[in-house]
């Protein structure tokens, strides 16, 4: 059974986002039926801002809302040294660390032969033009630790390391506070592979 015209069209439409099944798409639409028509225009607007605003940077492919997104445009940041990640989020989950001062390359997935995905439907030409332009000397592949992302990893290692550059792959293991029996064999073998002094 559906609902009458503007609470279904609202149920279809968030059901049409990304990790939003029927219950949940419902759950929602019934929500904002609740708040106050004023928070209910700011999310609408907030929609709005971002689509019309927010772009991918011509650099290096982060969202940004000019040509080139702030850390490309950060002079204190290191030229010489290029992370690579996945997608935008990826570069929000490195930067809340502090601990990397260089710049980004978004390769806008990974490389999923079971989607369609290859090489050719990712920045990596990109990526390539940037290294050959930009005096690169190091690479930090960071793709997510799945099949995917290991797969990319891998290809882009051989295919970068062959420009002469150093190519370093981020670490994987054991989250902290984990408890060691609840770790897979692939995450404890890597926890022991990328064990370093003390």
């Amino acid at each position: 059974m559906a609902f009458e015209g503007p609470v279904q069209d609202l149920i279809e439409e968030f059901g049409r986002l990304p990790g939003i099944g029927p219950k949940s798409a419902q759950r929602l639409a019934f929500h904002m039926l609740t708040i106050d028509t004023e928070d209910a225009r700011r999310l609408a607007n907030a929609i709005v801002q971002v689509k019309e605003r927010v772009r991918f940077c011509v650099r290096c492919f982060n969202v940004a809302e000019q040509q080139e997104c702030r850390i490309c445009r950060d002079p204190r940041r290191d030229p010489t040294v290029l992370c690579v990640v996945e997608e935008p989020r990826d570069v929000m989950a490195i930067e809340k660390t502090a601990e990397f001062r260089g710049r980004y390359h978004v390769l806008g997935g990974a490389i999923s032969p079971i989607d369609g995905v290859g090489p050719d439907q990712l920045r990596i030409k990109e990526l390539v033009a940037r290294v050959g332009a930009e005096d690169v000397a190091e690479l930090v592949l960071a793709t997510n630790p799945n099949i995917e992302g290991e797969a990319t990893a891998s290809y882009l290692a051989r295919l970068l390391k062959s420009m002469g550059l150093r190519v370093s792959r981020i670490a994987s293991g054991l989250p902290v506070g984990g408890d060691l029996e609840y770790a897979d064999e692939v995450t404890l073998g890597r926890a022991f592979a990328g064990r370093r002094d003390l």
